[in-house]
Parts: structure tokens; sequence; C-alpha cells
């Protein structure tokens, strides 16, 4: 069965309703969860934010690791960001910090998106023309990739008063539609938001940041304790595949492949801030050395048993026999064999 919500079209089955079931069965059980692990999230929210700044500065072509992103942010001196990597971080993050903090008091209109972008261009020394404000020229979702070179994803509408007509149609839709599912309608407003591309710049990370802001403001608390995009990077070919599969019926397109793209980002993000809650409860019965051993490993994601010992002074059969044991209790996860064995926090 198919229904028309907003400009667009969705199947509606089973398998979604079972799927925004099961993200609001999740959701309903929170409260619970946060007053027990407070101290665990308050962890997992440092370790989540610099997952989220560095995964979507990276979708868009930074070059910038996780643990640099970290160095960054510890150490963050606005008069020395001259290069474009640390200028997008620092912006991302600051914006990020400011939907985290006030959420509650944002609301959905496109003065307040504007001043997001504004936050977001912040530092960008090249993009002082135009941030804040509606784009100027035409432009294109493109995929950045680690090599420098790029892929024309979609066209998007034209600048001016179309782009204009377009982000205004968005928010009064979303501010007023009262029977949508607040799920579907983030999804929704996520995916036009993308397609509209109404800022010269910045649009990727800022779709990514509104994601959040929604989900916040609709009552899914949670998400600020687990990286929402480094879940997209991680899948980022789908990404880009599934919005192109998308665009290439528009307009009024069927958007049933994103939304299903979307809620199973949701989802697999949920089943990971559960897993690292247990895992968080499990540490508590680990000895020093391996609770240094998954800091580390949280923090240097791919690195090796001698890598460890080296940075953490610890022998290396010592090492290795602690690495086995925290694998087989799932706290961290081993890749490959050999000489080219490493690990990842879970």
């Amino acid at each position: 069965m198919s229904n028309n919500v907003y400009n667009f079209t969705i199947d509606i089955d089973w398998k979604l309703i079972g799927i925004i079931s099961q993200i609001d069965r999740f959701d309903a059980t929170w409260s619970s969860i946060e007053k027990r692990e407070a101290q665990s999230l308050k962890q997992l929210k440092s370790i989540a934010i610099v997952l989220s700044v560095g995964a979507s500065t990276r979708i868009e072509g930074s070059q910038l690791s996780d643990e640099e992103v970290d160095l960054l942010l510890q150490n963050i001196d606005i008069t020395k960001l001259e290069d474009r990597d640390s200028q997008e971080v620092v912006g991302y993050f600051e914006t990020f910090d400011i939907i985290s903090e006030s959420y509650s008091e944002i609301n959905i209109t496109e003065s307040r998106l504007k001043y997001l972008h504004n936050s977001l261009m912040r530092f960008n020394k090249k993009d002082e023309w135009h941030k804040g404000e509606y784009k100027k020229h035409s432009n294109a979702v493109e995929a950045n990739y680690p090599d420098g070179t790029k892929q024309l994803i979609f066209e998007t509408t034209p600048a001016g008063f179309q782009t204009e007509d377009a982000m205004r149609n968005l928010v009064d839709w979303y501010n007023t539609d009262n029977e949508t599912h607040p799920l579907v309608k983030c999804a929704l407003f996520t995916y036009d938001f993308l397609s509209i591309h109404p800022f010269q710049d910045g649009n990727g990370r800022l779709s990514r940041l509104i994601s959040s802001l929604l989900l916040l403001k609709n009552g899914y608390s949670w998400i600020q304790y687990i990286s929402l995009e480094h879940e997209i990077e991680t899948r980022k070919s789908e990404y880009y595949r599934v919005l192109r599969n998308c665009q290439t019926q528009r307009p009024n397109e069927n958007v049933s492949e994103w939304t299903t793209f979307f809620f199973d980002a949701i989802m697999n993000v949920q089943s990971k801030l559960l897993k690292k809650l247990e895992s968080s409860g499990n540490q508590t019965q680990l000895s020093p050395k391996e609770k240094s051993i998954i800091t580390y490993i949280e923090n240097h994601a791919g690195c090796k048993s001698s890598e460890i010992s080296t940075k953490l002074n610890i022998p290396n059969p010592t090492v290795k026999r602690l690495l086995t044991a925290l694998v087989n209790m799932n706290l961290i996860t081993k890749h490959g064999t050999g000489p080219g064995t490493n690990y990842s926090a879970i």
C-alpha cells in the first residue's frame, strides 16, 4: 500500500511499521536506561562527538582521522585554523554543541536553519560570502573521495526563487503536518533538504545535524550518545546510491528506499548503543590494564597489538592475551589474521 506524504510516495507495509515500532519500543525504555547508566553515557557522549564530527566532515572530503579530530577539539585555537579541514571540523563541533545543548529551544524555521548554517561555516574563510544565506548559484550533490575525485550524484533545485519556495514549503509542511509519524517526517525532511541543497556549500553536513536536531526534538534523546554520522560514513556508497535512485524519479518520487535506509541506520546505532552500554557494565569488572587497552582502542580504531604494547608500555605477550579475553567478552572486535590483525571498539 502506498501513501502520499508531502510531495512524496511511501510504500507502507508491515516491515516499515515493524521497524518504526522497534525504534519506538527502544525509546520507551530509554528513560530508565538513562538514569541507570548516567556515568557510562557521559563517556559515550564524548566519544560520539568525536566520531560524529570526524565522520560527517570526512563524508564531504575532509582528511582528518578521528584521532586528529580528537586532538584538535581538545586544543581549539580559532586563530590557528588555517586549513579547510580544521575549519570544517571546529565549525561542525560548535554547531553540534549548540544543537545538543539547546535543541528544545531551536524551532524549525528558515531563519534558524540559516543560523545553524552560519555557525557551521563560521570558520571557513573562503565561504564568508554565502554563509547563512541561500545559494546564489546552482550546485549539485557530489560524492567526495579520499583521492580527491568527485562523482555527480544528482542535480538540485535551481538557485533563486525556486530554492526559496521549496524551503518555505518544506518548513511549512513540517510544522503543520500533525498526522505523519515523527520518524517519517525526520527522514523526509532530511531527504528533501538534501534534494533542494539550499546553501552554496555545507548542505551534507548540515543535513546530518538537522537529522539529529529533529530526532532530539521528537524525544529520541539517546541519539546524542551514539554517532549516526559514523553509521552513514561506513555506508557512504549505499547512502549516495539510495539518494540517486530516489532522485531519478523527481518530482513526486517514491522515497521508500530512502526511508528504509534511514530507519535501518537508526536501528543499527540503537543496537550499537546497547552493546556499548553492556560493554560499559562489563568493564566495571575489568583490570586497570584491560580498561586502558579498551580506552586506547576506542580512540585508535585499527590499532595492532604491537602498537598497544608500545603506547601503553605493556609487554606484547600480555597485550595479546588480554586482547583475546576482551574479544571473547564481546568488548572489542578483531579484524583480520596474522600480521594484519587489528582491533576496534564495538
